[in-house]
């Protein structure tokens, strides 16, 4: 599955809601996400737009890991 290119910060934060996750603050341009499902799980989301390529893989690539899913799945469950 393909990584979307012209996705936003804040779309990408609030897709990850899916999975539980929320803003817990923001530090200048970035937005930081936490979940407590599956243990605590901290993300670091640019608040850019749209975010660079190699961080719209990285962020996924890590949140899946956490959940313990392939990348696949967690496009689907993220509807990108």
């Amino acid at each position: 599955m393909k990584t979307p290119r012209d996705l936003s910060g804040p779309e990408l934060a609030k897709a990850l809601r899916k999975l539980g996750y929320t803003v817990t603050r923001q530090n200048g341009s970035h937005l930081r996400v936490t979940t407590q499902q599956g243990g605590e799980h901290h993300e670091m989301v640019p608040n850019h737009s749209p975010v660079e390529l190699g961080t719209l893989k990285s962020i996924p690539r890590s949140v899946a890991h956490h959940h313990r899913m392939g990348m696949a799945e967690l496009m689907e469950a993220l509807d990108l």
